[in-house]
């Protein structure tokens, strides 16, 4: 009789060994596709101003790129794939170059969200910068 009770004990061990291994795996594989979402690369449009023209810039997050007067360095981006209404932000940083006083002040430095660039918008007389995809 005391067999057949350590018997039933055991296989509920191993069942409840199974279960967390189970949980646990699942937990990884919903952080992992998490981090699917961010992305490496970021692209944005910019429009000068004065002649009216605009350009497709494809940004190395976590490199600075030299765009005529400015330097634009974006940060991090993630891409939300999975909702009805996919949005797309990114935190970029700008630097005016013209002003030789203080190169270290960013113009821009926030979050920019491709469905609503009204909330936080980018500001500068000369060049106005969309955020366009993450990837």
């Amino acid at each position: 009789m005391q067999l057949i009770k350590n018997i039933k004990v055991g296989n509920l061990d191993i069942l409840l060994i199974s279960l967390i291994i189970l949980i646990s795996t699942v937990q990884f594989s919903f952080s992992k596709s998490k981090d699917s979402l961010s992305g490496k690369n970021t692209s944005i449009k910019i429009l000068d101003k004065i002649s009216s023209k605009n350009d497709l810039i494809n940004l190395i997050n976590g490199e600075e790129l030299i765009y005529k007067d400015i330097a634009i360095k974006s940060m991090k981006c993630t891409n939300s794939k999975f909702d009805d209404n996919p949005e797309i932000k990114a935190y970029i940083q700008v630097r005016d170059l013209t002003k030789n006083d203080n190169d270290k002040v960013y113009v821009f430095n926030n979050w920019m969200f491709s469905s609503s660039p009204s909330i936080i918008p980018f500001d500068h007389p000369v060049y106005d910068i969309w955020l366009v995809n993450c990837y």
